[in-house]
């Protein structure tokens, strides 16, 4: 094999390699929208604090970007981020879940 033969299968090696690699869900709002039930207890309610495990401000999500979101649920999902009641919402979550509420969230203020 010369150097062009040798280019041209690792590209194309490279190119089939990718194809099985996985595309994050595109969100859609009003799926969203119909999906948020589990959220509006803590995150729909201005102000609100909880207390379990500690007392803590409920953080705001309306308006965040909703890469932010995404990357958040599938943390607590994974582990990565540690909060009890939001690893057990997001272990009941798909991707196309996150991607959907992600939007949703993303578009309100």
């Amino acid at each position: 094999m010369n150097n062009k033969q040798i280019a041209s299968a690792l590209c194309l090696a490279l190119a089939l390699g990718l194809g099985g690699v996985a595309q994050a869900a595109t969100g859609n709002a009003q799926a969203g929208a119909k999906k948020n039930s589990m959220c509006l207890g803590c995150h729909g309610i201005p102000g609100y604090k909880t207390a379990y495990p500690t007392v803590y401000n409920v953080p705001k999500i309306g308006g965040q970007h909703a890469d932010y979101i995404a990357a958040a649920l599938q943390g607590y999902k994974t582990g990565s981020r540690k909060h009890p009641t939001m690893t057990a919402i997001a272990a009941q979550l798909s991707e196309q879940d996150i991607a959907d509420l992600a939007a949703y969230y993303a578009g309100k203020q």
